[in-house]
């Protein structure tokens, strides 16, 4: 065995929930710290890589480069925490819009159920990283997410590009 494969892919560290639901994390020498939560560098872009369980004090505690190298039953809980804090819908389809013109109302089916979200201008379309991923937000702060314009239906597309 080389000492590079003998090195863990991510810090050691315990974590689990207290009598309350709050994460409790145990550092490698020892040290609990309570009410932990874990905050995304990168939430929209890359969710994935880039992670810090940040302490009651808004200090960061630890930092996770990749998410997919914790262990399976700790990722749960991050998992369980960051699906409880974020709410960002994904859109599959565009039912219909209001009017062509903003402020409109736009009414949605996304993964989380249908949705209404009011537009305010066309700058509250962002392209993300890849030209075909956007990030929509409506009046009441919400953030939609269309992870791949091209995925979604001939007509909500058109929906769309009127707006783009």
């Amino acid at each position: 065995m080389t000492p590079s494969s003998a090195a863990p892919a991510f810090p050691t560290f315990g974590l689990q929930r207290d009598a309350h639901g709050r994460l409790v994390l145990t550092l490698a020498d020892g040290t609990v710290h309570e009410a932990v939560t874990p905050v995304r560098a990168f939430p929209i872009a890359a969710p994935g890589e880039g992670l810090s369980l940040v302490g009651q004090h808004g200090h960061e505690l630890l930092w996770i480069d990749r998410l997919d190298r914790v262990e399976p039953a700790l990722r749960a809980l991050i998992e369980d925490e960051l699906a409880a804090r974020e709410f960002v819908p994904t859109i599959t389809r565009i039912e219909a819009v209001s009017s062509f013109t903003t402020p409109s109302t736009w009414t949605l089916e996304t993964d989380r159920g249908p949705a209404k979200l009011v537009l305010k201008g066309e700058e509250d379309i962002r392209r993300l990283g890849s030209r075909s991923a956007l990030l929509i937000a409506s009046a009441d702060g919400v953030q939609f997410r269309v992870p791949d314009v091209a995925a979604l239906d001939r007509a909500s597309r058109r929906l769309l590009e009127r707006f783009l």
